[in-house]
């Protein structure tokens, strides 16, 4: 049974409606509506959470409406977010919800639900993930994000109505082409009709967002309650920037204004992707893997520490920005700088050990394909390597502190370390994970030389000594960094 009425109706349905969601796109789609004087044009939005209906219980006592919160550094502008008109939990309210996602009105249906949640093995549907099995099974009563989206587009090629444009915002290398991937692979199990006609009717276009979006803390809920002088159960806070670059590959209902309220609209999101893993995702695993050796707990103290604020400056031009090929019109070295006034943004509560969680997923894009580019154009790679060894070093003092590692290889970097009993072969074992280190990277002896050294030096001398080091070394006439 579908919800009530609504004017405007619901046009969007989002899945994984996290605090990321609710900074970032939602805002845009009030901005949105703001711009479009008829109700009847403007976009509503429900949203699904596929874990937990605590966050559809804490919007349902308010109307599902909310605060963003923007911080400045001297003050903080309170938003109300009005577009989200219904949210639903997966475990209570699938049919609702499907009913939503399969009726005429509904054009788009987007997602942050995070890498596990596609349910994907190297880019592939794992058809032997427990959720697809449960999907495979029983497809009409879906479980899984991807099994929501396919039982919703065989409801609507049943009823003639078109496909909607499904469209990944996760922090994910070609998002789109993994979704495409993992819904058509999904459909292929169970109907391989519905799945030819998924791949050449409905779109998946690559997104790429950017807005530091800390986790919400008592003290910041007591903050929304002076500034908006009320009770807000579900407020979130952001930085004032934001970024949104989107492939312009939408299906047969179209899509959005969105570049009226200064969305990127490009044939191709890939330039715009990389420059932001590698210059902001690749500097922020460097401030949280060394902040948190350097005892920095937040992203804006680890900035403020000259040495870390050297190490990073230098990591950029040295050699990160050598690596990226720079979309066109932008000014790669003003982004830099813009990041490092981002980053230095003190009422950004940023935890460095949140960001550092999950690190042995996030190296490749991040930090290991601007080492491999550099390692085969003969340029500079001792302080990718130094992030690297910081890393070894961050999780075997997890490890030996007894403290609990957060990242999907905790259990096979446990066993390493219990079976290691002297820092080099820790860092030959360390490279040899699979899944991380690419053969080609793990076994070249510039980069196993110089991780060790490194590693071998934070033992030593502290970090402190190696972000110096870092930072102060040079660049011979071959671009190739020389330790003195």
């Amino acid at each position: 049974m579908l919800p009530a009425a609504v004017d405007p109706p619901i046009r969007v349905v989002h899945l994984g409606i996290g605090a990321f969601f609710r900074a970032f796109a939602l805002p845009c789609f009030e901005a949105l509506n703001m711009k479009l004087p008829r109700q009847q044009d403007r976009y509503a939005v429900m949203g699904v959470s596929l874990r937990s209906p605590a966050i559809r219980d804490a919007l349902a006592l308010q109307d599902f409406t909310y605060h963003t919160i923007e911080r400045n550094p001297d003050a903080d502008v309170a938003r109300r977010i009005t577009c989200l008109v219904d949210v639903g939990f997966a475990g209570e309210d699938r049919e609702r919800i499907l009913a939503v996602m399969a009726a005429p009105e509904v054009s788009l249906v987007s997602l942050t639900i995070t890498e596990k949640g596609y349910c994907h093995k190297n880019g592939q549907l794992d058809a032997r993930h427990p959720d697809i099995m449960h999907d495979v099974e029983n497809p009409a009563t879906p479980i899984s994000a991807p099994g929501f989206i396919v039982a919703a587009l065989a409801r609507r090629r049943a009823a003639g109505t078109a496909p909607f444009t499904c469209m990944s915002c996760d922090n994910l290398t070609n998002n789109g082409h993994l979704l495409s991937a993992v819904v058509t692979g999904l459909a292929a199990l169970t109907d391989p009709g519905l799945a030819a006609w998924i791949k050449a009717e409905a779109s998946f276009p690559v997104s790429m967002v950017d807005r530091i979006v800390p986790a919400t803390t008592d003290d910041d809920r007591a903050d929304v309650a002076r500034l908006v002088e009320g009770t807000d159960r579900a407020p979130v806070f952001h930085e004032p920037f934001w970024q949104w670059v989107l492939e312009d590959n939408f299906g047969p209902m179209g899509r959005p204004d969105f570049a009226h309220v200064g969305v990127q609209m490009v044939a191709d999101v890939t330039p715009y992707e990389t420059m932001k893993l590698r210059c902001l995702n690749g500097s922020h695993t460097a401030l949280a893997l060394l902040g948190q050796l350097h005892g920095k707990q937040s992203v804006s103290a680890a900035i403020a520490d000259p040495l870390l604020a050297g190490f990073i400056n230098s990591l950029w031009t040295q050699e990160i920005i050598p690596s990226v090929t720079v979309p066109q019109g932008e000014d790669i070295n003003a982004y830099c700088r813009a990041l490092g006034e981002r980053f230095s943004n003190p009422r950004i509560m940023h935890q460095t050990e949140q960001i550092a969680r999950d690190t042995s997923q996030k190296l490749q894009p991040r930090i290991l394909a601007p080492l491999a580019e550099n390692l085969s154009a003969g340029r500079s790679v001792l302080r990718l390597c130094l992030v690297i060894a910081g890393w070894l070093t961050f999780v075997r003092q997890i490890q030996v502190s007894q403290q609990q590692l957060h990242d999907p290889l905790a259990k096979t970097i446990a066993e390493i370390i219990a079976a290691t009993h002297d820092g080099d072969s820790y860092v030959r074992a360390m490279l040899g994970l699979k899944g991380v280190f690419h053969h080609a990277i793990a076994s070249h002896e510039m980069v196993i030389t110089n991780v060790t050294s490194w590693y071998r030096q934070i033992d030593a001398d502290g970090i402190a000594a190696c972000l110096k080091e870092a930072a102060a070394l040079e660049v011979d006439s071959n671009n190739r960094s020389a330790r003195q």
